[in-house]
């Protein structure tokens, strides 16, 4: 372990290093307790994290025979409303919770395939809004994004290679783009949630963060339905269509910017790349995003406000309160107009591959008192389609920022491997900013 950087290898790389010998066990769990005690202090990314226990897991892990499974010996960060056996699923409340007693399905998908969770990570209370304590570590004083702020944290610190998320209106999607690294979105049950603290279940998506588009997909290979599609060549001939969404809110300059490149790039590479506005749909979904979600927020935290509301924030109250009022015939009324978008949405996909456009409204805003806006992510969220980040520049003040991509529902792993292709053509990023360099470096 002495010649290797840790922080540097990929979730590919571990799992092939322990399957060939040329890693131990010890050494990864060594890397990983190293990385904790050194950026820790200042990242705050994690709920949970005993380096006996991570020791412990490496030492006494499954035996596996041959063929060596994918994910073989992959740490991962767990966030802090998935269910690991022996750890407390504390859902960013404050206090101790009790140890769960079983893993999620998705733990238990990932670790039949060796991967080995070391932790949980840090959650904004209940996976809502109001912000736990994690940093950004390219920006100690800007948000991570939320609500898996400690996952894709760190991620991008270099902690762990694979961190879990969940996404109820942008929770997966805007802290990829905040720090800076993959992050994808499930189609909504595409991956199993059971051991999953609900929040809307309408709406609540598996997702997870990887520092590459290859490591999404090998987390991606376990977690999903997958048919082992052949991956396309960079620059592939796609059908693009551009979506800029400014009729939910402006764009910063450098996610303008990220945007136009990234459409910019494609066409280089001979992609059709054509413009369609929606007119209206929008606003409407996100309306109907707001409805819905408060809706059934409020049904599903309610055994929590009764047993512990006085360990909620004004925030969380607010939230309930406001879904509480939202009718029931309200919320059918959105339900309605969500079904419907969807069938004006499928229409326009026939033409195209998948969609372009921005993964957030700009680089992380400054402050930690909250987790930024999901004003580009909810659309895709209500309607329950798949999603990825991909970090392509930084801005002026060396914060990164990205693009998203869309694509049909169910069609998660054709996303992937056609976000594989496209990445290295819009990836324009060049070294970090001199003075703003990620903890991990």
């Amino acid at each position: 372990m002495r010649h290797l950087d840790y922080s540097r290898l990929s979730a590919g790389e571990i799992a092939a290093r322990l399957r060939d010998n040329l890693l131990l066990p010890a050494d990864v769990a060594r890397g990983v307790i190293e990385q904790h005690a050194r950026l820790e202090p200042a990242l705050e990314a994690w709920s949970w994290f005993q380096p006996r226990e991570v020791e412990r897991a490496y030492r006494d892990g499954p035996a596996f025979t041959d063929p060596r499974p994918s994910l073989l010996g992959v740490p991962v960060g767990v966030k802090d409303i998935i269910d690991v056996a022996g750890m407390p699923t504390g859902l960013g409340l404050p206090g101790a919770a009790a140890p769960a007693s079983r893993h999620a399905a998705c733990v238990e998908l990932l670790r039949a395939a060796g991967a080995v969770p070391v932790g949980k990570t840090v959650t904004a209370e209940l996976a809502f809004s109001h912000p736990g304590p994690t940093r950004n570590p390219h920006a100690p004083g800007h948000t991570p994004g939320g609500s898996s702020s400690g996952s894709a944290a760190a991620v991008a610190a270099g902690m762990v290679p694979l961190a879990l998320g969940t996404q109820t209106g942008g929770s997966v999607i805007r802290p990829a783009a905040y720090c800076g690294v993959v992050g994808i979105k499930t189609s909504l049950n595409a991956v199993p949630t059971a051991g999953v603290a609900p929040v809307a279940g309408s709406l609540d998506c598996l997702g997870w963060f990887t520092r590459s588009v290859a490591d999404a997909i090998l987390a991606a290979s376990v977690l999903l339905p997958w048919r082992d599609l052949a991956p396309l060549a960079p620059g592939h001939r796609l059908r693009i269509w551009m979506l800029d969404a400014t009729e939910l809110g402006p764009l910063a300059p450098e996610a303008r910017q990220a945007l136009d490149d990234a459409s910019a790039a494609m066409r280089e590479a001979g992609c059709a790349v054509v413009e369609a506005p929606l007119p209206g749909l929008l606003p409407a979904l996100a309306e109907c995003h707001r409805r819905i979600m408060l809706h059934e927020l409020a049904r599903s935290l309610l055994p929590i406000l009764n047993a512990r509301r006085h360990e909620l924030s004004a925030v969380m109250l607010a939230a309930i309160e406001a879904g509480q009022a939202i009718t029931a015939s309200h919320y059918q009324e959105a339900r309605d107009r969500v079904r419907n978008a969807r069938a004006t949405l499928a229409a326009h996909m026939r033409d195209v591959d998948l969609i372009l456009t921005p993964s957030a409204a700009g680089a992380a805003p400054a402050g930690l008192h909250h987790t930024g806006e999901s004003t580009f992510n909810r659309i895709w969220s209500v309607l329950g389609w798949p999603a990825i980040h991909l970090p392509t520049a930084w801005s002026a003040r060396g914060l990164p920022v990205g693009v998203q991509l869309v694509g049909s529902p169910g069609e998660d792993e054709a996303l992937l491997r056609r976000a594989e292709a496209i990445h290295p053509v819009i990836d324009r990023r060049g070294p970090v900013p001199r003075g703003q360099a990620p903890m991990a470096q």
